[in-house]
C-alpha cells in the first residue's frame, strides 16, 4: 500500500511539461506491465512453482515466500520512496530506480524459473518484489514531478487503472503460453522490463538539486498517530483487512481451483484470467459509481458498512462453491464489495483527510 507522492515545496517555481501524447502510452504501459508481473506471480506462477519444489508442502511454501515478500514491500516502499526523492544523480530522480526495477524484475524472475527450493525462492520473490515497487514508486512520483496541479487527473487515474489492467495483462500473459511455467514467469516479467526501459527513455527527468539533509531518511515522515488522527487510522486499518481478504483468495486460488474444483493443472491459468477479469470488470464498474453516490449523500460510513457485508458474502461464496460457475459467481460478488469499498474507506479521500497531518505526504 503506498502513500500519495508530495507536491514539490517550491511548487509555485516549477515549471511543468505536462507530457502528453505518445507519453501517456508509455506511462500506463509501464505501471500495468509491472504490476500484472507481480500480480501474475503472486496468483498464479508461484503457487506452480511451489508445487513443482514440492507438491506435499507447496502452500507452506507459498506462504513463506509471500509473507516475506509482503513484508520486504511494506519497508521498500516508504525507504525507496524517500531515497528517490533526495536522489541527485545525472540521470534524474526516477529514471534510476525505473531501470533498477527493471533490472531486479528481470534478474529476480529469471531466479524464480531456476529455484530448486523455498529459501532460493523466496529470495527470488524478494528481488521481484523490489524491482516492482522501486518502478512503481518512481513512476507514481511522474504525476507530481511532471504535472502542474490542474493537469493530474488523467495522469493520476492511469496510476489507479494499473492495478487492475496489470492483473489482467499480467495473468493473460502467463496463460498463453502455459503450461511451460518457465515462459509462464518470464513473458510477463520480459514485457515489464521493456515497459520500464521505454518509459526512462521517453521520460525528460532532470537532476534534482543536492539538499543538505539528504542523507537523513526521516522515518518520523511516515508515521501518523491513529490515536490523533482515528479517521484516518481507521480508514487505513479497514483497507489493510480489505485487501488481506482479496491476498487471501489471490494467492490460494489456483491450489483451490486444482484440488478443489479439479481444474487441469495445464489449463488453471485460463481460469484465475477470467476470475480476474470478471473482479476486475465489476470492481471498475461499481467503484465510480459508489463515489458518485458517495460524494453526492456526503456519507462514507453506510458504503463502508454495506461494503464489509457484500466482501463477506463474497468470501463465503467461495468457500461453499461447487463448481466454476458459482466460484465465476462469488467473484463477482467481491468484485462489488472492492469496488463498493474503494473509494469511502480512501485514507486519501477528502472527508477523511481533513485532520490528517501534511507531513505525512510522502512518495512511497
Amino acid at each position: 500500500m503506498s502513500l500519495a507522492p508530495a507536491v514539490p515545496p517550491d511548487a509555485a517555481s516549477v515549471e511543468w511539461r505536462n507530457p502528453r501524447g505518445h507519453f501517456y502510452f508509455f506511462f500506463l504501459f509501464a505501471i500495468a506491465a509491472t504490476t500484472g508481473t507481480l500480480l501474475a506471480d503472486s496468483i498464479l506462477t508461484l503457487a506452480l512453482k511451489a508445487e513443482q519444489i514440492d507438491p506435499d508442502r507447496s502452500t507452506t511454501i507459498l506462504s513463506i515466500v509471500v509473507a516475506v515478500g509482503g513484508l520486504t514491500s511494506l519497508v521498500a516502499y516508504p525507504l525507496i520512496g524517500r531515497l528517490s526523492d533526495r536522489t541527485t544523480s545525472r540521470l534524474g530522480r526516477r529514471r534510476p530506480y525505473l531501470l533498477a526495477g527493471a533490472a531486479l524484475i528481470g534478474a529476480g524472475s529469471v531466479l524464480v524459473v531456476v529455484a530448486p527450493n523455498t529459501a532460493l525462492l523466496t529470495v527470488a520473490f524478494v528481488i521481484v518484489g523490489t524491482g516492482c515497487v522501486a518502478a512503481t514508486v518512481a513512476a507514481s512520483a511522474i504525476v507530481p514531478d511532471q504535472y502542474a496541479p490542474e493537469h493530474r487527473g488523467t495522469p493520476s487515474s492511469m496510476v489507479g487503472l494499473g492495478a487492475p489492467i496489470g492483473a489482467v495483462l499480467g495473468l493473460f500473459l502467463a496463460q498463453l503460453v502455459q503450461p511451460h511455467l518457465a515462459a509462464m514467469i518470464l513473458l510477463p516479467a520480459g514485457v515489464a522490463v521493456l515497459a520500464l526501459v521505454l518509459l526512462s527513455l521517453v521520460l525528460t527527468d532532470s537532476p534534482q538539486p543536492r539538499e543538505k539533509d539528504q542523507v537523513k531518511i526521516g522515518l518520523g515522515t511516515f508515521w501518523v498517530n491513529p490515536v490523533r488522527f482515528p479517521s484516518f487510522g481507521l480508514a487505513w486499518f479497514s483497507r489493510l483487512f480489505i485487501f488481506l481478504g482479496v491476498a487471501a483468495v489471490n494467492a490460494y486460488q489456483a491450489f483451490y481451483l486444482i484440488d478443489v474444483q479439479h481444474v487441469d493443472q495445464a489449463t488453471v491459468g485460463t481460469t484465475i484470467f477470467l476470475a480476474t477479469l470478471i473482479l476486475t470488470a465489476v470492481s471498475l464498474i461499481f467503484a465510480p459509481i459508489a463515489g458518485k453516490i458517495s460524494d453526492r449523500i456526503g456519507r462514507r460510513k453506510p458504503f463502508v458498512i454495506v461494503a464489509a457485508l457484500i466482501f463477506a458474502a463474497g468470501l463465503a461464496m467461495v468457500t461453499v462453491a461447487t463448481s466454476i460457475p458459482a466460484f465465476f459467481l462469488a467473484i463477482g460478488v467481491l468484485g462489488l464489495g472492492q469496488g463498493s469499498t474503494s473509494r469511502s474507506t480512501s485514507p486519501w479521500s477528502p472527508r477523511c483527510c481533513r485532520t490528517r497531518p501534511t507531513r505525512a505526504r510522502t512518495s512511497a
